[in-house]
């Protein structure tokens, strides 16, 4: 088929991570959908869970992901019922590179999480194992505050706490990323979930009276 030239590009992204600590896996990312300067939808869920020990965080095209979600979800299901068994995180991930390196260039990214494995799988075919990643335009924002503040110590609650302060800070700078803030732990389960403009909001109601009082003493 001749592929159809579209009149402009659609600007999108979005911001999604993946960290190991001592208390196992933490997945978050905001449920921002954008379509160029639209947001297109403002409760996306970015993090599906596929099976007890597997998670999977998503970027890029949301149809082309939310595909290729369902199809590898079928597919290790089918693995199950044939072979009696559990098709392993890296088989899984591999399974997915596979699957995706045909329609290489359709900008799907996909983070595998499990239990002490982050996995990051493009549709180029790469496939990427460590201990922390983050995908999408606020990543680079996410990475910042990541860096700066992971450690293997950490309890569940602090690891939360990150996840939360990586996400607001990257979509307080990515204009594609917003709107909620959602997290999952062990056993995939959602343990926050927050409006992240009401977590702007209460940031800058913090220290904007600050900087204006300090204006107002260099004027004087």
């Amino acid at each position: 088929s001749v592929p159809v030239q579209e009149p402009f590009s659609l600007s999108h992204g979005t911001t999604t991570l993946g960290f190991i600590f001592q208390g196992g896996v933490i997945a978050a990312a905001d449920t921002r959908a954008s379509a160029g300067g639209l947001v297109a939808c403002p409760a996306v869920h970015k993090i599906t869970p596929i099976h007890s020990h597997l998670v999977v965080t998503s970027s890029g095209s949301g149809a082309d992901c939310m595909l290729w979600e369902r199809i590898l979800i079928r597919e290790i299901r089918l693995y199950e019922l044939r072979h009696k068994r559990r098709l392993s995180i890296r088989a899984s991930a591999k399974l997915l590179s596979c699957m995706l390196h045909p329609f290489k260039g359709t900008d799907v990214c996909v983070a595998l999480t499990l239990g002490p494995r982050v996995i990051y799988v493009c549709s180029d075919g790469a496939r990427l194992q460590g201990d922390i990643i983050s995908v999408g335009s606020g990543s680079p924002y996410a990475y910042g505050v990541l860096d700066g503040g992971l450690s293997w110590s950490l309890s569940k609650e602090e690891a939360i706490s990150l996840a939360r302060e990586a996400v607001f800070r990257a979509t307080h700078r990515d204009a594609y990323s917003g709107n909620n803030f959602l997290c999952l732990t062990s056993r995939w389960c959602c343990s926050a979930s927050f409006p992240l403009p009401l977590l702007i909001m209460s940031h800058y109601a913090f220290w904007m009276p600050n900087a204006a009082r300090l204006y107002i003493r260099r004027c004087v």
